[in-house]
């Protein structure tokens, strides 16, 4: 007999989600992961709920749901995770980002998004330490953050107030036919049983679908972040170049980076952002932190005279047409992915986990989750 309802494979955001939504909609959930609650790409980002970045489309479609999410089903749980309603202030430095920079804000002003143009003297009103190379810039004031690793330790505390459970440090290494349409999941130190699997493992998602005889093409996109000493009130949004949504866009495998800064509560300058695929190597890179320093300089001139601390680095879930993956495997039934939401993921993560809890619940997901089947990659497979 099954031992859960569902199984969760991944103790991240995306898993913490689907987590509290389905033990809230009644289901009993075993969640496992093959290292500590967060531990993965959750506790290498920066926490951010953005509209900003996204061009009209379904990635756009579920960003704006996961907003309503955010600041609707969650509202109650906001400070126990620092949400802040910051706003985001994208800034261009040539006329050519300007005017790219302007046309993608009338395209999502259409799709609903609230934004403002800003014009050069109007730049120091937002941020006064900003480079006056900036010539014009659009600020979005529904862009957020939430600190990552809370969010996702009080959305497993939730869950598991609804009957959850949570298994750490069991890396999954197998798979087996079980009783009743069940299907067990065998880790290093035991098995765990239930009719639904939903594999949230991020980027190890693609190797997890493997081991189940599925298909996913997911693969890890190496990130840094520099952390400053803290100086509050130096950056007082979040502000990042234009040139910023077509590197998260890109599908370039070689390093990537483009001028992200944003302050944070506590103090400290959060600074990124690179992109890069390397496989699951975790080697600190000279060249990357060389460019977010400069990167980061250019747009705060100020920022040359504070230290960084520290930095670290994560992967993100890159998937090859930059969409999420939302769906039953199609090779494998019970076995859903909920995964490859790359830097999105933890403002994706609500809307995501609502929705795979309508589905699962036999209900009408209140967004069409068609664009972000897995049964697109079929033919791979």
């Amino acid at each position: 007999m099954p031992t859960s309802d569902v199984i969760i494979i991944g103790a991240g955001m995306i898993g913490a989600a689907c987590a509290y939504f389905l033990s809230v909609q009644g289901f009993s959930v075993q969640v496992v992961d093959r290292g500590g609650v967060a531990g993965g790409t959750s506790s290498a980002g920066e926490g951010n709920i953005l509209l900003s970045d996204k061009e009209p489309g379904p990635e756009l479609d579920l960003a704006l749901y996961s907003q309503k999410v955010w600041r609707g089903d969650l509202a109650e749980f906001a400070p126990l995770y620092e949400f802040e309603n910051k706003g985001g202030l994208v800034v261009a430095a040539g006329q050519s980002s300007a005017l790219a920079l302007t046309r993608l804000a009338e395209l999502q002003k259409s799709q609903g998004i609230r934004s403002e143009s800003i014009a050069y003297d109007d730049l120091p009103r937002l941020e006064p330490r900003l480079t006056r190379a900036a010539i014009s810039g659009v600020f979005y004031p529904d862009d957020a953050q939430v600190q990552p690793m809370l969010a996702v330790t009080h959305l497993l505390r939730l869950a598991r107030q609804h009957g959850a459970k949570v298994t750490t440090y069991q890396p999954v290494v197998g798979f087996a036919a079980a009783t009743a349409g069940a299907r067990d999941v065998l880790t290093t130190s035991g098995r765990f049983s239930a009719p639904i699997v939903i594999n949230a493992a991020g980027p190890w998602s693609g190797q997890v679908a493997e081991l189940a005889g599925g298909y996913l093409p997911v693969l890890p996109r190496r990130g840094f972040v520099m952390v400053t000493e803290p100086q509050p009130g130096m950056v007082r949004h979040k502000v990042y170049a234009a040139e910023y949504v077509s590197d998260v866009a890109s599908s370039d495998a070689a390093l990537q980076a483009s001028p992200v800064v944003e302050g944070t509560p506590a103090g400290p300058i959060l600074i990124g952002s690179t992109r890069e695929r390397v496989g699951f190597d975790r080697t600190n890179s000279l060249p990357a932190l060389r460019a977010l320093a400069a990167n980061a300089i250019a747009l705060f001139p100020a920022l040359e005279q504070l230290r960084a601390i520290r930095s670290y680095s994560g992967f993100r879930p890159y998937c090859p047409d930059h969409l999420p993956v939302i769906g039953e495997d199609p090779l494998v039934p019970g076995l859903w992915h909920v995964s490859g939401h790359e830097g999105a993921g933890i403002g994706l993560a609500a809307g995501t986990g609502k929705l795979v809890a309508q589905v699962i619940a036999g209900g009408v997901p209140d967004l069409d989750l068609t664009p972000f089947a897995a049964h697109r990659f079929r033919r791979a497979a």
